[in-house]
């Protein structure tokens, strides 16, 4: 590890300076700086393409503990801007894993701090609300670094999908005689599509802007939109699939990102929450079969729970800590959505039953021929 006692600098858009170590890879690096209470799954946190463009507080305090391996990556790298942790531990212990945490941040890129009072700034964010900021190991001037983090764009009204979307389409499962499950591209996670392909589905990935009609000339049996990073308010042609997707008859799930482009296709407003919702234990009610499930979360927007009209759609999951709205249901449509993340990579089990729900849908409204 080099240099393990260089310098490193964390400068918020407040003014607020933290200084720590550095990890990780040398350089400079800024986002929205945002916390995720998660005890475990640093990996699959950092790989989530939702998490594009942000930076990342980690509130337990030892990470690093176990290193990586390859099979914990939800994407092909990191796509946070920055880690920040209070303890990294260089020495790990993991039969699976491959390499360190730090070696692993080396490889990809990006750079992290150390020695910070992590959960005292979680306590400075949860009361300002989440704003950008820097980290830097190379620059010194504090004012600098609070400058460049109040100039940083702002993930208000910012379009992200576009950047972490495959290229071209492509077929990640295939299964004789299983159902098709066109796959609408935001930043989705490898852990759903695992889930999918366990459950016997045939699945086609397909790019974030593909039309509608390119997406049905591949004949699916159900339609999927997946998470992913950013403001779906500034996602129009996402939105106009959306809204083709629920008039299609054809059965529709949508995942966090996925779920608020459902939501404003059906005319219900989404707005930007002064922290969001990011760990493994939130409380859900799940309103239709009277039980909880402890789930895991990572969104920055919320649909607004006053703007659902209750004949296009009913809340279906409602959030314990805060009441936001966590699922829809669409009336007289084979269509529903969750907030949360049912794949739940890393987290509880609680939700898996929502993928065997989303087969259940399929099967029920559009039965697969038989080979």
């Amino acid at each position: 590890m080099p240099d393990p006692f260089q310098p490193a600098l964390l400068a918020l858009a407040d003014g607020t300076v933290v200084r720590g170590v550095a990890f990780g890879a040398r350089g400079t690096s800024g986002g929205e700086l945002c916390f995720n209470t998660s005890i475990s799954g640093y990996q699959e946190i950092l790989t989530d393409p939702s998490y594009h463009g942000q930076m990342m507080v980690m509130t337990y305090p030892h990470i690093g503990n176990y290193g990586t391996f390859a099979d914990a990556d939800e994407a092909d790298a990191p796509h946070v801007a920055a880690l920040i942790v209070r303890d990294y531990t260089e020495h790990y212990s993991n039969a699976l894993a491959e390499t360190s945490l730090h070696d692993y941040m080396m490889r990809h890129g990006l750079v992290g701090i150390a020695g910070v009072d992590t959960r005292a700034l979680v306590l400075h964010v949860r009361d300002a609300g989440v704003m950008n900021a820097v980290v830097s190991t190379e620059i010194t001037d504090e004012a600098e670094l609070v400058r460049m983090a109040q100039n940083w764009p702002s993930m208000d009204g910012l379009e992200l999908a576009s950047k972490v979307t495959v290229e071209t389409a492509f077929d990640y499962a295939t299964h004789a005689g299983g159902p098709k499950i066109a796959v609408y591209d935001f930043g989705v996670k490898r852990s759903i599509l695992r889930h999918f392909d366990r459950l016997g589905a045939n699945v086609r990935v397909f790019p974030a802007g593909t039309p509608l009609s390119d997406v049905l000339g591949w004949d699916p049996d159900g339609l999927f939109f997946s998470n992913g990073p950013g403001d779906p308010r500034a996602m129009p042609e996402a939105i106009e699939n959306a809204k083709g997707a629920l008039g299609s008859g054809l059965p529709t799930f949508g995942i966090c990102l996925g779920h608020q482009l459902l939501a404003l296709a059906a005319g219900f407003d989404v707005f930007k929450m002064k922290v969001g919702h990011r760990g493994a234990n939130h409380p859900v009610k799940n309103l239709a079969r009277r039980h909880v499930e402890v789930t895991t979360q990572n969104h920055g927007f919320a649909v607004d729970p006053g703007s659902v009209d209750a004949s296009i759609a009913e809340v279906s999951h409602t959030n314990l800590n805060d009441r936001t709205v966590e699922g829809l249901r669409f009336i007289g449509k084979p269509a529903f959505c969750v907030q949360y993340h049912p794949e739940a990579c890393p987290g509880p089990h609680d939700s898996h039953y929502l993928f065997d729900d989303f087969l259940s849908l399929i099967r029920t409204h559009a039965p697969v021929a038989a080979v």
